[in-house]
């Protein structure tokens, strides 16, 4: 696989070598159009925008507030519809799909974190990681048990039986994360996940996460506004006037992310429901 070059055609085009184990689209955008309307004014934050990310990349997503980097995430994950356009996901249309299939992606795909945690403060942690799984009809028992395995994996073992509520804001984040991750999805996306923490926490959140989708064989799509960050990821692009490009004066795909990628099997876990 050859670098993405920094230009506009990267975002459309990803070079792939046959064979490679990553080759092939994952997500793929096709005149992706959403607009709004505010008063008298049309606001159009995804204006026909062409892109494809391949499965296994961890991608970051910059651009001022209120360019759409939340919207582009939310009609990623179907939780928004588009006004023109097409998104595919594994080749399959989600315009496609009916309500029945689009509960499925949602709780079975995808993964979401938010910048605010969104966990119930009076429930404890292993208590919030399990919901997605009993929205699913888990049963609760095993529920717990996945969820407390979980919290292992986010390094909170021994907060488990913790209220929410009673957590550093840090902790909290990795519960989401967990929450996030539990029903084993092969798409985690991130809207934010560490605009709310200082910079330790967030450090620590971002390297657990980067841990994460390359244990989990993850296809990641973080929207931060941290460059820092941002440049940790194997591409960066720029959401701006509804475009979305490469971003300049960052590093294009590694060669050493592509080595860790090519080693990288093709199960996918991780998901929040």
């Amino acid at each position: 696989m050859q670098p993405h070059p920094n230009s506009a055609s990267a975002v459309m085009d990803v070079p792939a070598e046959a064979g490679h184990p990553w080759a092939g689209d994952f997500v793929r955008g096709a005149g992706v159009t959403k607009t709004f309307r505010s008063g008298e004014q049309q606001i159009t934050p995804l204006d026909g925008i062409d892109f494809t990310i391949l499965r296994g990349e961890m991608i970051a997503i910059v651009g001022p507030s209120g360019a759409g980097k939340s919207t582009f995430l939310h009609a990623l994950a179907a939780l928004d519809t588009l006004t023109s356009g097409a998104l595919y996901f594994e080749s399959k249309a989600l315009q496609s799909f009916n309500e029945n299939e689009l509960a499925e992606y949602r709780n079975r795909k995808v993964g979401f974190v938010w910048q605010r945690h969104y966990l119930l403060p009076d429930f404890t942690a292993a208590e919030n990681v399990a919901m997605p799984l009993l929205v699913r009809g888990v049963a609760l028992g095993q529920a717990l048990q996945a969820a407390s395995e979980w919290l292992g994996e986010v390094g909170l073992a021994g907060r488990a039986e913790q209220r929410a509520g009673n957590l550093s804001g840090g902790e909290q984040q990795r519960v989401a994360i967990a929450r996030a991750l539990v029903n084993e999805p092969s798409l985690l996306l991130a809207d934010e996940p560490t605009g709310d923490l200082d910079e330790r926490s967030a450090e620590n959140v971002f390297s657990l996460m980067q841990r994460l989708h390359q244990s989990h064989h993850l296809t990641s799509i973080v929207a931060t506004h941290n460059l820092n960050l941002a440049r940790r990821c194997d591409r960066v692009l720029t959401l701006e006037h509804g475009k979305l490009t490469p971003s300049e004066n960052v590093p294009a795909v590694s060669a050493a992310s592509l080595s860790r990628n090519a080693g990288i099997g093709a199960e996918t876990p991780g998901q929040l429901g």
